[in-house]
């Protein structure tokens, strides 16, 4: 966010506005996105049969590196309010550009809407399965690396992260989890050793309400985290953004 801030001989009026609408942009909901070019980014509709629905399905490549062939894939998990319609207004695809800018190995971003199941089966509903089965099908049929896989994703979507890992150890080679909404005794800390060998990487806000719960799954895991830090910042993705630098710095190493 941009911080402009007058001082003036007659600047106290104007450096008190100027802080407050400082506080006001710290506290939305917009993210940070850097100024750098989008590479190739694409909405799709895809039928899923997992889901039994035709689906919206979103790729990124970083912008320099074509149509992504040969890529690895960090899957992207959506949180309850957004779907993957929304990743392009999020600024995912110039985060992606951006983290090869700052020398990362280049990967591309996969996700499709999982509605509001928390990545869980329900009844013939089953988002999990789309993501184990479907979606690394779909980036295979683009010429991705499939068998170099990350997966990352917020709130809803971080929890669902978590879980996807420990329901199949060894998928994926990295977890990026920002402010999951995990609860002491849910499935993903019942499940939290099926995670050791996995790097994991946990970020929260300082104001956010899931704050002790993330930090009790930390100290639940069966090895350190690997990346993550708890700073200044709410439940949203003007937060989380600031996150996705170290936490794409984790998939890029992770996915080599």
């Amino acid at each position: 966010m941009n911080r402009r801030t007058l001082l003036t001989g007659a600047g106290a009026a104007a450096a008190v506005a100027a802080t407050g609408a400082y506080l006001r942009d710290r506290y939305a909901a917009r993210p940070v996105i850097p100024d750098v070019p989008l590479g190739d980014e694409r909405l799709e509709q895809r039928p899923s049969r997992a889901r039994g629905r035709t689906v919206d399905f979103y790729t990124a490549v970083p912008h320099g590196h074509g149509d992504g062939r040969g890529l690895p894939v960090c899957l992207v998990l959506h949180g309850a309010s957004k779907t993957a319609a929304d990743f392009p207004a999020l600024g995912l695809g110039r985060l992606l550009t951006d983290s090869v800018r700052r020398g990362n190995r280049p990967f591309v971003l996969a996700g499709a809407t999982g509605g509001r199941l928390s990545w869980r089966p329900s009844g013939a509903d089953d988002p999990q399965r789309m993501v184990h089965e479907e979606i690394p099908a779909w980036c295979a049929e683009r010429g991705f690396e499939t068998d170099r896989l990350a997966v990352c994703g917020w709130s809803m979507g971080g929890f669902g992260s978590l879980l996807l890992a420990e329901t199949f150890p060894g998928f994926v080679r990295a977890v990026a989890a920002f402010s999951p909404a995990v609860h002491p005794g849910d499935e993903v800390f019942a499940r939290a050793a099926a995670l050791r060998g996995t790097p994991v990487g946990l970020w929260c806000g300082t104001d956010d309400g899931l704050l002790p719960d993330v930090r009790a799954l930390e100290r639940a895991l069966p090895e350190p985290k690997a990346a993550g830090s708890y700073a200044e910042g709410r439940h949203n993705f003007a937060y989380w953004s600031t996150c996705v630098p170290e936490a794409f710095d984790l998939i890029a190493d992770s996915t080599v």
